[in-house]
């Protein structure tokens, strides 16, 4: 993961990203379409927002995640939901497990953050028996999807700096295809997926980019009155409804395949 991109707040960023983790994870799973009583692995489970989903929806026989964050790992402990989920500490490059040892293994918001990706992918391939899934899902970053891109936008505009992840790229639909086409996995199958969540007023959005990871370090290092500018011109771009409700736009990239047999 990037070090410059601190995911270790689990209560930030369920209300920053968690959030949106759902939304769109609801459609990634109504795609993948699973069986039940499966054996499931979350790579980069974070906080556990998609692995509780995953839990309440597709009745898993066992559901083990890792993620880099202790923090996270500890909120997704916390939740109800997961008590008797596995988790740990560990690197999507090398995940501690034997081969074999899973039915599904997906990869939700993470391939990004992954320094090799096709490292990332064969160790998931690894990892699933024959005939298992393998699946992910990330924000089409290079395409304008990212749920806050408005921000992103202005933030570029005015010249300001934020942390990205290492592998941006690896979000593109071309390149997931490529990376698990190349990887040896089967039947192979891409979508996009697009999702909305709705903000109670502008406070709330702005609220909920400050409490979250990937902006904080670029706002600390900003004068307040740089700020208060930034904010100022994402207020213009986003639209109100009469109630002062401002519904976002977000948009990801899905994949899915098998491990040859």
């Amino acid at each position: 993961m990037n070090d410059l991109i601190r995911l270790n707040d689990g209560a930030g960023y369920e209300r920053f990203m968690g959030k949106w983790s759902q939304i769109a994870g609801a459609t990634f799973l109504d795609w993948l379409a699973p069986q039940s009583a499966l054996r499931w692995l979350d790579v980069g489970c974070g906080n556990g927002a998609f692995t509780e989903m995953l839990v309440e929806r597709c009745a898993p026989i066992s559901v083990d995640g890792i993620d880099p964050s202790e923090q996270q790992l500890a909120h997704a402990q916390s939740r109800p939901a997961l008590r008797d989920a596995r988790f740990q500490q560990a690197d999507a490059m090398a995940l501690p497990f034997p081969e074999n040892a899973f039915d599904a293994a997906v990869m939700p918001l993470v391939i990004f953050f992954v320094p090799d990706p096709p490292k990332g992918v064969a160790e998931l391939e690894r990892v699933v028996r024959p005939g298992g899934v393998v699946a992910a899902y990330a924000w089409d970053m290079d395409g304008g999807g990212f749920p806050y891109e408005v921000l992103r936008s202005e933030m570029r505009d005015l010249g300001i700096t934020f942390p990205m992840p290492p592998s941006p790229d690896a979000s593109r639909i071309d390149v997931l295809e490529s990376l698990w086409t190349g990887g040896g996995l089967v039947s192979v199958q891409t979508r996009e997926i697009t999702a909305q969540r709705t903000f109670a007023d502008f406070d709330d959005y702005w609220d909920t980019i400050l409490v979250g990871p990937t902006f904080s370090s670029s706002f600390e290092a900003m004068p307040s009155a740089h700020v208060a500018l930034l904010k100022a011109r994402v207020r213009v771009r986003l639209s109100e409804d009469a109630s002062g409700r401002i519904c976002c736009t977000a948009r990801a990239n899905a994949v899915k395949g098998q491990v040859a047999r």
